[in-house]
């Protein structure tokens, strides 16, 4: 297991949590996913043998957001 911690932009409101929450979540190996909009920051918990940080953020960018600053 690995938690990531994504700085996006682009996100505005509870829809926009609700698009990439959506989003992440439908990828195999996402076990959470955490959308801060204050702090503009996803947090996801993913089983890194199925899924990696690529395909999460990936996966934001496709549905339409920035991926500014990605942290361990």
């Amino acid at each position: 297991m690995e938690d990531l911690k994504i700085k996006v932009m682009g996100m505005s409101c509870d829809h926009c949590v609700q698009t990439i929450q959506k989003a992440v979540g439908e990828i195999s190996g996402v076990r959470q996913v955490n959308v801060d909009l204050d702090k503009k920051e996803v947090t996801v918990a993913i089983d890194d043998k199925l899924t990696s940080r690529e395909a999460i953020t990936a996966k934001i960018v496709e549905v339409g957001y920035e991926v500014i600053e990605e942290q361990g």
